[in-house]
């Protein structure tokens, strides 16, 4: 497959895949998640690949979400919402590889939601994280919501998504929303030294423990289904739609009038 959004690379029993549109912070149109399940099936099912790496090109983001500028009530592209995220989600969960987050700048949004389901998180010190959804007149229930309650806990999961704040690489580490933090000079080095340490290991052992891991959680994957419906029918009121008028006119939502309009 030719990719457009993507840069996808084999080395040494490491596949990495990049989300490149750095014009957009390496926010996701509905081509994007295409190419994303198709590069994740790609490296998953490869016995010379042992691990994968989901990162975004560029210093200034690891991936903000759902391209805004894309969205008019619905992505354009196939999926309860014009953006097939279950599936994506899916598919980090389902590879029988271990998936790690590479982390250097905004994981914001949707961004957020994908390093939360890698397997690790590794960030560099310039990384950002955070919810948006409520801002935008969005929200990512199911993985994004209860899953992170599951990393963070509770308390933490309901103050990222009912504040919507931005959190430093180190408030992320100290969370449990990512496993180490680095310099970013280094984070290259980093996340080579830990794809070579899971490479040494027995890649049967590593897929049982994932699925063993993934069995606890796999309600989840129902939850994310159903509200994924109810998310289409909200997309289609004046509330949200009022979050991307703003969003894409650089000014404040008014979200509370929208709603009564």
């Amino acid at each position: 497959m030719t990719y457009e959004d993507l840069k996808y690379e084999e080395h040494d029993g490491v596949a990495t895949i990049t989300i490149d549109r750095q014009k957009v912070y390496n926010a996701m149109r509905a081509q994007t998640v295409e190419e994303l399940i198709q590069a994740f099936n790609r490296a998953g099912w490869n016995d010379d690949i042992g691990v994968v790496v989901l990162t975004g090109a560029g210093t200034k983001a690891f991936c903000t979400g759902g391209d805004q500028s894309a969205h008019e009530g619905s992505y354009g592209g196939r999926g309860t919402i014009g953006l097939p995220l279950e599936e994506l989600h899916t598919v980090i969960r389902d590879i029988p590889k271990p998936v790690i987050a590479r982390v250097q700048g905004y994981a914001i949004g949707g961004g957020n939601v994908l390093a939360v389901l890698c397997d690790m998180t590794i960030a560099a010190q310039s990384a950002v994280f955070g919810q948006v959804g409520p801002r935008v007149g969005s929200v990512d229930p199911g993985f994004g919501t209860a899953y992170l309650a599951q990393v963070v806990g509770e308390k933490k999961a309901r103050e990222i998504w009912f504040l919507c704040r931005r959190y430093t690489a180190d408030q992320a580490l100290q969370m449990g929303l990512c496993n180490t933090v680095v310099p970013d000079a280094e984070l290259d080095t980093e996340v080579r030294k830990w794809c070579d340490e899971i490479l040494a290991l027995s890649p049967t052992a590593l897929t049982l423990a994932k699925r063993s891991f993934n069995a606890s959680t796999e309600h989840i994957r129902g939850l994310s289904g159903m509200a994924m419906q109810a998310v289409k029918l909200y997309y289609e009121t004046e509330e949200s739609r009022e979050g991307v008028k703003a969003f894409l006119e650089k000014r404040k939502p008014q979200f509370r009038k929208s709603r009564k309009a």
